[in-house]
């Protein structure tokens, strides 16, 4: 299934010329080796681009459509008419020369090979260029001397002859090349897994490039490298084990680079990279969905914050979308030379954004008037993170399991209510280094996560946006009543640096009966300083009130401070608790006559 969905979207593709067709793949090129008619290098001329990444202006190669780079093992294997210097030029780059004189004359013949009969004055400059060049005497050339250093530190050249143009590019060049791979082609068929044809066996797939974790040089999403993973008779066979095409292997791996190449329509979460794509050629699917999941930018909130008002009302996420279009995510995991599928998901690209729209409006909760309507993606993983570890990544399986909730709408894993419970016994509050115990996101994680949890009616009362005031639910009440002696600490000492929150929140959240007697001793001397403070009677006839109201609701019959709540229950506390702080600083709206 993946690896047809990814087969249709390069057909799409290439069919609106957006990605190359077969026997040709896009590499990164850094130098243009400038020759003349007679094959003299001229120049070397640099093609590296600068990009401004944060702070950091970077130098980067350009993307060039080049005869294809297939993979490529420990042994010596050249490609046509762009590799880098040892096969080109023969250069010494690892202390090696002895290699990288046979690299040198491996790509010589496979280029005289290749061009021989060729009648273009670029295929003749290139041909002259390996005929003559001798890299024993490399240094002598000044334009080699010039950028050796450059050169040392490696990349990709392609040649240009006289500056005008590239030579891959040549027609005759490129008729030549096809040539050469349609003579090259495997000589076993079988029936193909992905398009049914019988066709040529593909027996090395593609590297994949670009998955966060996974080698530089890439890693294999199909491979067979052990005789456990073989089927009888095909061993060291690699793709005889599970037949794919050429043409589908180049296909998938060609869609599969391009996904993971475009770093504005990927995401990278909890040590997975996801990809995404849509059955049109249109970017803005991938540019909407990417900003409905985890936005970046003002610019992406912005879009987020469009889309999510449009689905509300019933309309599609831009006038020149079809909600309806089919719509694949594949998350992507490193395991050493390979990859791991950690889910693939098909569905409407409308459907997606529903769900995502579901995800927001469960999150939804009291905030400040400055904080963004939407917790993304990156911002709710974050809360299960320790603040004070260099590792800001979220767990990978969590991550996963957390993603797949929000695209599928299905019940959030519990491992991400224990994280978020884990969190918030585990800190304390810390306005130097902006550490909070009770954040925003942590609750809004806790309601939502209760709020798709089966079996919830008997708390979904407590699951609001804002306060629930007449509910009675023991544990909310109580996380409520720990929020109303704090605020009467505070207001006893508005200097204090730490509250009864510092001390006592964790154990009053897990075994109220052990804490609540102590917390009530303090608030006798809290509301009593109150009072004998100046103007502090309003104060403390207010919290005094609440206090006793809150009272008032915990039925004395039935256990008001139990020995200890259950996860679900500690849930609630906070719920409560945050809910009430929440409320605290809501201004009250003053009533007019009319």
């Amino acid at each position: 299934m993946i690896l047809q969905s990814l087969t249709r979207y390069y057909e799409i593709m290439a069919k609106d010329g957006k990605l190359p067709k077969p026997g040709y793949s896009p590499s990164n090129v850094s130098f243009a080796l400038n020759l003349s008619p007679a094959g003299e290098i001229i120049s070397i001329l640099p093609l590296t681009m600068t990009e401004n990444r944060g702070k950091k202006t970077v130098e980067l190669p350009q993307v060039k459509v080049v005869p294809e780079h297939v993979t490529r093992s420990v042994g010596i294997s050249p490609y046509f008419m762009c590799d880098n210097s040892s096969y080109i030029l023969g250069m010494d780059r690892k202390g090696t020369p002895k290699r990288s004189l046979e690299c040198f004359n491996a790509s010589r013949e496979l280029h005289i090979k290749i061009l021989k009969g060729v009648h273009s004055p670029a295929a003749e400059a290139v041909l002259a260029f390996f005929s003559t060049w001798e890299p024993q005497k490399a240094a002598l050339n000044e334009a080699y001397s010039e950028h050796k250093e450059a050169l040392d530190a490696g990349g990709n050249m392609v040649f240009t002859v006289d500056g005008c143009g590239f030579a891959q590019d040549d027609p005759l060049i490129k008729k030549a090349w096809e040539a050469y791979k349609a003579s090259n082609a495997q000589k076993i068929k079988m029936q193909c897994l992905v398009t049914g044809k019988k066709e040529p066996v593909a027996i090395l797939h593609p590297k994949i490039k670009g998955v966060n974790g996974a080698q530089s040089s890439g890693a294999n999403l199909v491979s067979f490298n052990s005789t456990a993973y073989e089927s009888y008779g095909k061993e060291k066979s690699q793709g005889l084990n599970s037949p794919v095409s050429e043409y589908a292997a180049f296909a998938y791996g060609t869609a599969l680079n391009s996904l993971l190449s475009d770093r504005e329509h990927r995401i990278n979460i909890g040590g997975m990279t996801i990809v995404y794509w849509a059955e049109s050629p249109k970017a803005v699917y991938k540019s909407i969905f990417g900003a409905a999941i985890n936005p970046q930018d003002e610019n992406q909130n912005k879009l987020l914050d469009s889309v999510m008002k449009k689905i509300e009302k019933g309309e599609p996420a831009a006038d020149d979308v079809d909600m309806k279009t089919p719509f694949y995510i594949l998350g992507l995991s490193p395991n050493a030379a390979r990859l791991s599928v950690r889910f693939f998901l098909k569905g409407t690209f409308g459907s997606f954004l529903e769900n995502i729209k579901k995800h927001y409006d469960d999150l939804n909760i009291d905030r400040s008037p400055q904080d963004f309507p939407y917790i993304t993606l990156y911002r709710l993983l974050l809360e299960t993170v320790n603040p004070n570890s260099k590792d800001k990544t979220a767990s990978p399986l969590m991550s996963g399991e957390v993603m797949r909730s929000i695209l599928l709408n299905i019940p959030y894993p519990e491992s991400l209510q224990s994280a978020v419970l884990l969190r918030i016994r585990a800190e304390q509050d810390n306005g130097d280094k902006h550490i909070k115990k009770i954040t925003r996101g942590r609750a809004a994680i806790l309601k939502a996560y209760l709020l798709r949890k089966k079996n919830n009616q008997k708390y979904k009362e407590v699951l609001s946006v804002s306060l629930n005031e007449e509910s009675d639910n023991r544990a909310y009440v109580l996380g409520r009543l720990f929020a109303a002696l704090e605020k009467t600490q505070r207001d006893a000492s508005p200097d204090i640096n730490s509250t009864i929150k510092d001390r006592y929140f964790t154990s009053a959240c897990a075994t109220p009966r052990n804490v609540f007697p102590s917390l009530f001793k303090l608030y006798e001397n809290h509301i009593g300083k109150i009072r004998k403070s100046s103007g502090g009677t309003g104060t403390a006839i207010y919290d005094d009130k609440l206090v006793c109201a809150l009272l008032g609701k915990l039925d004395v019959d039935k256990d008001p401070f139990p020995s200890n709540l259950l996860l679900n229950e500690q849930s609630i506390f906070v719920l409560g608790y945050y809910h009430q702080v929440q409320k605290f600083f809501t201004p009250k709206v003053k009533k007019t006559n009319i």
